[in-house]
């Protein structure tokens, strides 16, 4: 007599349709779970120690003071907003224009580079108080410095990317006597499109970063100085909500930045499957 089998059936289709779902919105529900799990566990060491919420409020106080307070809340929101996408996209715009310079012209990469890497190795955050002298106590220098602050990471990426291009689709542009514009805008842009996203991501952080700082520094609105506020009171409920209505404005800005990349590998779609750019698969 033989041995019963041990292997499994295949999975029916109402297995399938309970899987398929899961692996779409395991990106979403992984992070979503994981920061749930630590918020839990922050309300649990609240409560056991109540002595400490004078300097680390539980979450359920965070929710609180945004609840009481959000309309006081929502015109500093604005304005760190209104500074850090106005500082950011000027930054892109500097940026990738310097960082296509770069790449194209040898001379201006040979004149410039090293200047843009000193600028690098300089601790930026110092610079704060002279963008204050400069410019005043106003929006302006403060959504300058985020600008000082994000254009180097975009301008560095997008010099890379346009650097990379393949050697042999550059010499297929030149067998088809295509010009310098034409190969640029036709193949080493759509290439360049992943590291000039991924200089756009960073900026995206050193511009609220800037903007963040100019406000510890001169602010008299916004969130930065609504932190500094709530510390110099040692509110720390009132801080920890800053800092949130902080994450949530990066998250968004963040997640424009992801939109337009996936709208930019949409519209190259081609060139990204031709060289492996689009390869991701869900594991």
């Amino acid at each position: 007599m033989s041995a019963p089998s041990l292997t499994t059936a295949p999975a029916g289709p109402f297995t399938v349709r309970l899987r398929l779902p899961w692996r779409r919105l395991r990106p979403v529900l992984l992070p979503l779970l994981f920061i749930a799990g630590c918020l839990a566990a922050w309300q649990v060491v609240a409560n056991l120690n109540p002595q400490s919420r004078a300097v680390l409020s539980a979450p359920s106080d965070v929710i609180g003071v945004l609840n009481k307070n959000l309309p006081l809340l929502l015109p500093h929101l604005a304005a760190t907003a209104r500074e850090t996408v106005a500082g950011f996209a000027l930054a892109a715009i500097v940026g990738m224009v310097l960082g296509a310079a770069l790449a194209q012209w040898r001379r201006v990469q040979q004149a410039l580079l090293p200047h843009l890497v000193l600028f690098q190795i300089v601790p930026k955050i110092a610079l704060a108080p002279l963008f204050i002298i400069w410019f005043g106590v106003g929006p302006e220098s403060r959504l300058l410095f985020a600008l000082f602050l994000a254009f180097f990471a975009i301008a560095s990426a997008t010099t890379a990317g346009l650097s990379a291009t393949r050697p042999d689709a550059l010499r297929l542009c030149a067998s088809l006597t295509a010009s310098p514009w034409q190969t640029f805008f036709a193949v080493r842009l759509p290439f360049a499109i992943p590291s000039i996203f991924a200089g756009l991501k960073m900026g995206m952080t050193m511009a609220l970063i800037g903007d963040i700082v100019g406000e510890f520094v001169s602010g008299q609105e916004g969130l930065g100085y609504v932190v500094m506020f709530a510390a110099a009171g040692a509110d720390a409920a009132l801080t920890f909500a800053a800092l949130t209505l902080l994450c949530a404005l990066g998250l968004t800005v963040y997640g424009v930045v992801v939109l337009a990349e996936m709208a930019a590998e949409r519209w190259y779609g081609a060139p990204f499957v031709s060289e492996g750019f689009h390869n991701r698969k869900d594991k």
